[in-house]
């Protein structure tokens, strides 16, 4: 600069205008370095880095490269080399050599910020291609992280306008630590519930999960800072808040997934009324079920060792042990279902009878279907309660239908005769 001002002089400009003139100068001309040098670097080696990155196998240069993370380093160069000049170029106006640093500073912070943001998008994107991702809410992470960099951008950009430093301004944060806990509220809450979910396993991206109060019945499609979100069955979306799910519980259908069936628990009301002891002509006519030979076989046996034995008078149905066909039902239910292709057979397989009701006496199964798929599932369903409900009619039984339609039909078909006088 004092090469530059005595140059000035000597061609004949005042001394007054020549330090102006002078720092005018020496400002454009560190203005055309910092452009050249940010051209250079931006095309130059911006290309070189992408090159480089198009040939290796890594993936995630590809995507530092996609998020343009290298080019948020790059636009570091002008507000560097700003603070830099700025001390040589405005020797001679103090005042504004301040206000150019503070300009620089603000300007590599808001930098800063962009280039974290794109690193954390860049890693979040990684990531999500991996399983690992579903078991943790990375994006969760990502988020908190987020908020962090702004929270500490903000106070440092705050504390250069107040012209204090950045420790002097949070140590006055104390009396506002009420009102910050009440704004992030949501934010607190849900990364302490993303931490719970993500180290308990509680809740993955994929997870088909049942939360009846917020309306959700879906596969969760998002697990972020503050919500989940889960895409209902009617491709509807459904929001719940993160704590939520720990505060208030759901029920996570992954494990029926990862098991080796889904479960189908049904039950029929049989009318007792048709409930009664088989007759030889009904053992007959049942032997002829395939699946019940080898039962009828071996119960008939055993029933007729025991009347022989204890020497039963079998003039009376109700002195002897006798087969129902209720319980023959029952028998053929359990071999329909360990021979049906769709049961998993090997899981649990219950056929029992509920309390009886004035509806009749319900007959319930549990059983597994191989099939976990809804609508396979459904299927599988169906088949069985039609097969079931169908077949009844051949053990002489009768489902119980309010208000007893059975009834009132057969008394349609066959009306009471009038009495004679």
């Amino acid at each position: 600069m004092t090469s530059l001002i005595r140059l000035l002089l000597k061609y004949g400009i005042a001394s007054d205008f020549s330090v102006l003139a002078a720092t005018i100068i020496a400002g454009v001309l560190a203005l055309l370095v910092i452009t050249l040098v940010f051209v250079l670097t931006d095309r130059i080696i911006s290309r070189l880095i992408n090159h480089l990155a198009s040939r290796t196998s890594t993936r995630l240069d590809d995507l530092l490269v996609k998020h343009n993370v290298f080019t948020g380093l790059f636009r570091l160069i002008p507000p560097v080399l700003i603070h830099l000049f700025s001390e040589p170029v405005l020797v001679y106006y103090p005042a504004t050599v301040l206000l150019v640093k503070d300009f620089a500073v603000l300007s590599m912070i808001v930098v800063v910020v962009v280039v974290i943001f794109s690193l954390l998008d860049a890693l979040l994107e990684f990531f999500s291609e991996f399983s690992t991702e579903s078991r943790v809410p990375v994006k969760s992470f990502v988020q908190v992280t987020k908020s962090l960099a702004v929270s500490i951008a903000l106070v440092v950009v705050v504390s250069k306008l107040m012209g204090k430093s950045p420790l002097v301004f949070l140590g006055g944060l104390g009396a506002f630590t009420a009102v910050l806990l009440l704004i992030f509220k949501n934010s607190i809450l849900g990364f302490v519930a993303g931490i719970q979910l993500s180290s308990n396993n509680l809740v993955r991206v994929g997870d088909w999960i049942d939360m009846p109060k917020y309306e959700a019945d879906g596969e969760v499609t998002d697990i972020s800072l503050v919500t989940v979100s889960v895409q209902n069955w009617d491709k509807t979306i459904s929001t719940i808040p993160a704590y939520a799910l720990i505060s208030e519980g759901f029920r996570n259908w992954r494990g029926m997934n990862e098991s080796g069936g889904r479960r189908i628990k049904r039950s029929l009301n049989i009318d007792m009324t048709s409930i009664r002891f088989c007759d030889d002509a009904m053992l007959v006519r049942l032997e002829h079920i395939q699946l019940l030979r080898e039962y009828l076989d071996k119960k008939t046996a055993e029933i007729d060792t025991y009347n022989r034995r204890d020497e039963i008078d079998d003039r009376f149905e109700v002195n002897e042990r006798r087969l129902t066909n209720i319980g023959i039902f029952r028998a053929y239910l359990s071999a329909y279902l360990h021979h049906h292709p769709k049961v998993n057979a090997s899981m649990s397989l219950i056929i029992r009878y509920l309390e009886p009701t004035s509806n009749g006496l319900p007959i319930e199964i549990l059983v597994f279907s191989c099939e976990k798929e809804w609508a396979a599932f459904e299927q599988v369903q169906a088949d069985i309660l039609d097969h079931i409900i169908a077949v009844l009619s051949y053990f002489d039984l009768r489902i119980f239908q309010y208000p007893g339609s059975y009834a009132v039909g057969k008394s349609a078909r066959n009306p009471v005769q009038p009495v004679q006088e």
